[in-house]
């Protein structure tokens, strides 16, 4: 099971949020967006930000750090390395059944992930067999795109999808999360899309953004 960062909530908890750092960074990395997310003083929402593993990542000479999958490649469509992701998959569908062995519904859990984070999300949430809340990719792609198709559960057929990018990412070209949207798309998934003026980062309006949705999925 991963190392997790866990947020309580004020209530006890009806529903979850599990978030997934990106490369190099680590569970903390988003914990700080909480309080800015304007739930109510009593909400019931608990937040997990589990640690990715650490290995060595090629496309920064081997350098050890955590990382839910190896880069192999500048490359667009060779960007993800697809044992690793299914490794990563595999690892946040046991914290989901975590959750659910702790009381919690599968469709009151929400997926989120920046960056490599949102690949695993979109990995995760499109292919678990049981139906989910949403899922949130921020600043990312869907990778194994051309397993989809086959790999879709029905649960999650019309799961909520919150997909937004930075028309100046220069890590993952806007581009290529509009390519992800398109194929999503075709494949007939809910897509809500936002683009902002930022590069690979989070800014105050996609914040607002977040809020918004989450209430909306999590019926807050």
């Amino acid at each position: 099971m991963l190392d997790c960062i866990t947020l309580e909530p004020p209530s006890p908890a009806t529903a979850c949020v599990i978030w997934m750092h990106g490369l190099g960074a680590d569970g903390n990395d988003f914990v700080p967006i909480v309080p800015e997310l304007g739930l109510p003083a009593d909400h019931s929402v608990r937040f997990v930000f589990p640690n990715a593993p650490t290995m060595p990542v090629t496309i920064n000479g081997g350098y050890i750090m955590r990382a839910w999958y190896d880069i192999v490649s500048a490359e667009l469509d060779k960007r993800a390395d697809e044992s690793g992701v299914r490794r990563s998959q595999s690892l946040i569908a046991e914290l989901i059944a975590e959750q659910t062995r702790h009381g919690l519904a599968a469709e009151r859990i929400v997926l989120a992930g920046f960056s490599q984070g949102g690949v695993i999300a979109l990995q995760t949430g499109l292919r678990y067999p049981a139906r989910l809340a949403g899922v949130m990719a921020l600043s990312t792609y869907l990778a194994c795109a051309d397993s989809l198709g086959a790999e879709a559960t029905t649960a999650n057929r019309d799961l909520p999808i919150f997909l937004v990018h930075g028309s100046m990412d220069p890590v993952i070209p806007v581009q290529l999360a509009k390519m992800s949207r398109a194929r999503l798309e075709t494949h007939g998934y809910r897509v809500e899309w936002h683009e902002y003026g930022m590069p690979h980062s989070v800014c105050a309006e996609e914040v607002e953004d977040i809020s918004v949705w989450l209430k909306r999925v999590l019926a807050i």
